[in-house]
């Protein structure tokens, strides 16, 4: 029997579209997640957003790969393939 000290880590690859809504009474527009799709590889996650950023009904949209621990089930900050559109600021994602 043998023990491994590797720790294997899992890439997804997200895209991430936007839309605006409006918020109270003074009609303040905000970004809200509107759809999420995971791929098996980084151009599948950027050409879905190219396509869904040119939609009427998309604010913007983001293409970016997150690395988790399975072993812990930690997630690392995304690393942003492409940022098309409207999309938030990196503080607010």
């Amino acid at each position: 029997m043998t023990t491994s000290d590797e720790t294997t880590t899992k890439t997804h690859y997200i895209c991430q579209t936007y839309v605006e809504q409006t918020a109270g009474r003074d009609g303040q527009v905000s970004l809200k997640i509107d759809k999420q799709f995971q791929y098996s590889t980084a151009s599948e996650a950027q050409n879905r957003a190219e396509r869904e950023a040119l939609l009427d009904s998309c604010a913007g949209a983001d293409a970016y790969m997150v690395i988790e621990d399975p072993s812990s089930g930690e997630v690392g900050s995304p690393s942003f393939l492409v940022r098309l559109g409207n999309v938030p600021e990196f503080d607010d994602f």
